[in-house]
């Protein structure tokens, strides 16, 4: 993405609270000992490579795709978790990438996150109210019976109630519904004003997915949050998105409006996901797009648009050059060669 398409792009969204500037993050792939004898050359695997985007001050942002295609480690970057390879994070116009550990601790009060597995996020030896305080403790902001009265308010807030009846309760002792509002209520305990959603709902029974979404956009507009919502369910974006980006082995391939990505999608991959979400009616006729193989190693990606190998579309051109991600509208960007009527960033 050019600078100058960049510049355009953010003049469009003056009030953003993250930017993300042509990130990379490339793991090592480890060899064995007798690999590292015979070849010399090192092997990576391209998690994140080279995307750029904004999350706009009170916003729900999705990243959106299969599984492996990036989107919690970008997340995780954000955060300070993982390291980039290269490229620029920017918290309200200050870059956060290379902080150090005092800057970034005190940083996570402004941002925080809710992990996918609720279980495996909490410590099981510690009792729900210890694990929501916590932080409190961390940062110095309150201990005793003030880290109490705050605790037990945040559980009223998440639905866990009466309150008292869930603090002394350990993370077995409650339902998966339970731990992830118990999860939601540690990540805003500090009052933070962005959080990173990683697959919140998808390990949680179906029936209550909608019921924990509902929450989340009431605590959005209650303490005036910012979501970057992680997921793999594009029926889940539809619900909860204002602005939506596909991902595919590590690149942004389309991104814009909710609206304009679920009523005009323009990427094959975006259609095939949109066509794989199930309807009510069996009997409406729709388009089906099935794609080809499986998705290819992060560690070879395919020449030309990675995406190629398994797209029902695929010309000449798109086994040579990588599409670049071009202007459709103020709203809507594309990277493919097909997508006709756009304008190169």
């Amino acid at each position: 993405m050019s600078d100058a398409f960049y510049m355009r792009w953010r003049e469009m969204n003056r009030t953003e609270i993250v930017r993300v500037e042509n990130l990379k993050k490339y793991f090592p792939v480890e060899k064995s000992f007798l690999e590292k004898l015979l070849t010399r050359t090192r092997g990576f695997i391209r998690a994140v490579d080279d995307i750029t985007f904004s999350v706009l001050r009170g916003e729900v942002f999705t990243l959106a795709g299969e599984s492996g295609c990036g989107k919690t480690t970008t997340g995780k970057i954000i955060l300070g978790l993982v390291p980039p390879t290269s490229g620029r994070v920017f918290f309200r116009d200050r870059e956060i990438t290379n902080l150090k550990p005092e800057e970034l601790r005190l940083l996570r009060r402004r941002m925080q996150i809710i992990f996918q597995d609720p279980y495996a996020s909490f410590n099981p030896r510690m009792k729900i109210g210890d694990a929501i305080g916590h932080p409190l403790e961390i940062h110095g902001l309150a201990s005793g019976l003030e880290k109490r009265k705050k605790v037990l308010s945040m559980l009223e807030r998440v639905g866990l109630t009466p309150p008292e009846q869930f603090i002394e309760l350990y993370p077995h002792q409650l339902s998966g519904g339970q731990r992830q509002r118990a999860a939601i209520a540690r990540s805003l305990i500090l009052n933070p004003e962005f959080i990173v959603a990683d697959e919140p709902v998808s390990m949680i029974d179906v029936s209550l997915r909608t019921t924990i979404i509902d929450l989340m956009l009431d605590l959005k507009r209650e303490l005036q949050l910012t979501y970057l919502f992680i997921t793999h369910d594009l029926a889940v974006a539809k619900y909860i998105s204002d602005r939506v980006a596909i991902m595919y082995l590590g690149k942004i391939v389309e991104m814009g409006e909710k609206e304009e990505i679920f009523s005009n999608p323009l990427h094959p991959y975006t259609q095939a996901l949109l066509s794989a979400i199930p309807v009510p009616n069996p009997d409406r006729k729709r388009r089906i797009i099935e794609l080809k193989g499986e998705v290819p190693s992060a560690i070879r990606i395919p020449m030309g648009c990675r995406f190629h190998p398994r797209c029902p579309f695929a010309e000449e051109a798109c086994q040579k050059e990588e599409p670049e991600l071009t202007v459709v509208s103020a709203s809507h960007l594309v990277a493919c060669h097909l997508a006709k009527g756009s304008e190169h960033a």
